[in-house]
């Protein structure tokens, strides 16, 4: 009877975990070719906000200002291309500082950015960090890191309803992303993942030399072209 119970059990668990992977897939994956029209985080602002709105523009790949992809990955994840979604180098190094009594800082990749910001909520919970760890697993494989960035770039959170680049220069600057100056992209970069406490159009010195560094480490980087290292 107990083996009989125990079969049942371990039968109905694999159902539960084929349901839960097939679910999974059908949330993330239509998202590889399809531009979400809204992110969990836009929601939530609505919902929790008095008349919020939205800005937002969309722009594809081949529209993105590279200039400003760039400035994001150096100021975000400049392991981006070469890792799987985890810098476990940066989560090392995260939790060795707090050991040493240092503030537990955030370790989280471009790519746990866009799991929690597409398709979880906004706080700190374990139930939350797990399913950011699945998400993030699953946008590695199914979408490819050229689709992850863009995604990001669209989504990210600029300000009060400003979401992606787009909106942002033209909330912040009064312009297009395209005309974009290399230290305006900078500074807009060097925001993140805080925008709503820094006004990168009137900036304070702290994120000026933010914004000098980040452009530094592009140089470093090699420029724009390092970006063909990013592949669909």
């Amino acid at each position: 009877m107990l083996n009989k119970i125990k079969r049942i059990f371990i039968k109905w668990l694999l159902y539960a975990m084929l349901g839960w992977l097939v679910l999974s897939l059908l949330i993330v994956l239509p998202f590889r070719w399809l531009n979400p029209p809204v992110s969990m985080v836009m929601l939530e602002r609505w919902l929790t906000h008095d008349d919020y709105s939205i800005q937002q523009t969309w722009l594809s790949w081949d529209e993105m200002p590279k200039k400003a992809a760039l400035a994001v990955i150096t100021s975000e994840d400049q392991r981006f291309p070469i890792h799987q979604g985890f810098d476990v180098d940066a989560i090392m190094n995260a939790l060795n500082e707090a050991e040493e009594g240092g503030r537990l800082r955030g370790a989280s990749t471009i790519s746990q950015q866009v799991a929690k910001n597409m398709f979880l909520w906004t706080g700190r919970s374990w139930l939350r960090k797990g399913l950011e760890v699945w998400f993030t697993s699953l946008i590695e494989v199914t979408w490819g890191k050229q689709r992850i960035l863009e995604v990001y770039m669209n989504i990210a959170e600029w300000g009060p309803g400003v979401f992606g680049i787009e909106a942002a220069s033209q909330y912040h600057f009064g312009k297009r992303a395209s005309q974009l100056t290399d230290m305006q992209a900078a500074l807009l970069a060097s925001t993140l993942p805080s925008p709503l406490k820094y006004d990168p159009a009137r900036p304070a010195q702290h994120l000026i030399d933010r914004a000098r560094w980040n452009l530094a480490q592009q140089r470093k980087l090699g420029g724009t072209n390092w970006l063909a290292t990013i592949s669909e």
